[in-house]
């Protein structure tokens, strides 16, 4: 995982646009004199864990998956998380002044250029996830990629959800119940975490995919997208600003429902391993049906779900 936690950096680098204007750019005084590239990588490269991008690469893996292909989906993931969490802490948001340990992005740059940020990591995604069709890909499966990344990211998926959560900041427990903040978080987080195994089925080399295990890892991704969420309601509440990297107790203070103050802190973590088991059993009963599953695959998914569930930060 450290290797594709590392390969995973090395390609968003690569994928970053250089500081190259054109000749009309020259002439006005040169877009090399803005911030704009160098706040694009700060946004961008040396931090995150890198979950989305991993989960694709190990669904890939399990697969047989083509690793170029695999590689460009899980960059286009990384630079989708990253524009959301640079709009996330503009103060017309969640106003937080740390991310990943340093200034967030509007903090260090400027709102107007964390703006402009976070609109080109969204384009240049999609540029990147354009690009799989170079690897010999059948072109249905390139036209699916991309369909699930943007409804992932668009307003029936993350954007959707961020708006209600910036609807319900301030609502008391007795104005959104869990099935309720389930239902958000599934569109918020955990579309995106789905959206990164169902990125790596794409980019499978072998075009037939038993449809019951494709079903079961699309279920693994939604217990596991639910649980990341849970776990990052106990943290905000039980960890500090240094272990986070992030402003601790953000939710609480704006007064955001929360799997901690719907459920309570020891509730909220039991739930979270009843949905790391039923992510394993998703994958187990995937290799059960489908033998020819690469074991060390299976093993890397396996290992993210732990890594998800049991994170200190």
């Amino acid at each position: 995982m450290q290797a594709g936690l590392e390969a995973i950096e090395s390609a968003i680098n690569e994928a970053l646009p250089t500081q190259a204007p054109s000749e009309p750019l020259r002439r006005l005084g040169s877009l090399e004199a803005t911030p704009l590239f160098e706040a694009l990588a700060y946004a961008s490269l040396g931090g995150g864990k890198r979950v989305r991008g991993l989960l694709c690469l190990a669904s890939g893996e399990a697969l047989a998956a083509d690793r170029k292909a695999c590689m460009q989906a899980a960059v286009a993931l990384e630079l989708i998380h990253a524009y959301s969490l640079v709009h996330d802490d503009m103060p017309c948001m969640d106003n937080d002044v740390l991310r990943r340990g340093k200034p967030t992005v509007h903090i260090a740059y400027g709102e107007a250029t964390a703006m402009l940020v976070g609109d080109g990591l969204q384009a240049l995604a999609f540029e990147v996830l354009s690009g799989i069709h170079q690897s010999g890909l059948p072109s249905q499966q390139c036209l699916e990629a991309v369909s699930a990344l943007a409804r992932a990211s668009g307003p029936l998926g993350m954007v959707g959800g961020q708006a209600i959560d910036l609807a319900v900041v301030g609502a008391t427990a007795s104005c959104i119940d869990l099935q309720q903040l389930r239902s958000m978080h599934e569109l918020k987080t955990g579309a995106l975490l789905r959206a990164s195994v169902q990125l790596g089925i794409c980019c499978r080399q072998k075009q037939r995919l038993d449809p019951k295990v494709e079903a079961l890892l699309n279920q693994f991704a939604a217990h596991l997208g639910l649980a990341f969420q849970v776990i990052d309601d106990v943290l905000d509440e039980s960890a500090s600003t240094e272990v986070l990297g992030k402003t601790a107790g953000k939710d609480k203070a704006q007064q955001k429902p929360t799997y901690v103050s719907l459920m309570g802190l020891t509730a909220a973590g039991d739930f979270a391993q009843d949905l790391h088991r039923q992510a394993l059993e998703c994958l187990a009963q995937a290799a059960r049906l489908d033998p020819s599953l690469h074991r060390e695959g299976i093993d890397h998914l396996a290992g993210l779900a732990d890594l998800i569930v049991l994170r200190q930060h």
